[in-house]
């Protein structure tokens, strides 16, 4: 195997010119900064974006029959939050998931409360190919997050959430 060429990022002239046995002065050949390597000496920008909060409440883009999207939309589930077979198939539980509950296997009723959460207006900002990414379902004191998974049918995965991570008004 060849030796791999090992390139030091600098920031002056005179740094490069230590690094790389070159003579200092004007026409020392310093490569120019990428951001990266400005943000490694400690010189970060703002970002410009600003994103909605995930867990808030929202309300429909304008023009979007909510009544529409809640009827055309399922709970098809994840078998990343199962420890059980399932209609979303065999268990395959993540180590960081939270594990639904075993009652809750009937995705005909968990449709239900998905439809239901849309038509009460308890979904996010962020809408993906017509459907909110986020809806939310409180049953008792369990606050359900659902999160599309398929933008182009409409079919979300759900899970419970923390109490601390439930949204403002649900």
């Amino acid at each position: 195997m060849g030796a791999r060429l090992r390139i030091p990022v600098v920031a002056r002239a005179e740094d490069a010119a230590s690094q790389t046995g070159a003579g200092a002065g004007p026409f020392t050949a310093a490569r120019p900064l990428s951001d990266r390597a400005r943000v490694t000496l400690g010189r970060m920008r703002a970002t410009k974006r600003k994103r909605p909060p995930r867990r808030a409440v929202g309300q429909a883009p304008e023009g979007v029959d909510v009544a529409a999207v809640a009827a055309q939309v399922r709970y098809v589930g994840s078998a990343e939050h199962k420890s059980y077979p399932s209609s979303a198939g065999p268990p395959k539980l993540r180590a960081d998931a939270s594990k639904c509950d075993p009652m809750l296997a009937d995705f005909t009723t968990l449709t239900d409360w998905l439809r239901d959460a849309l038509r009460r207006s308890q979904f996010g900002t962020l809408w993906e190919g017509g459907f909110p990414r986020y809806a939310w379902y409180r049953v008792g004191e369990v606050c359900y997050e659902a999160r599309l998974m398929n933008q182009a049918q409409g079919e979300y995965k759900g899970y419970p959430l923390e109490e601390s991570e439930w949204p403002p008004g649900i």
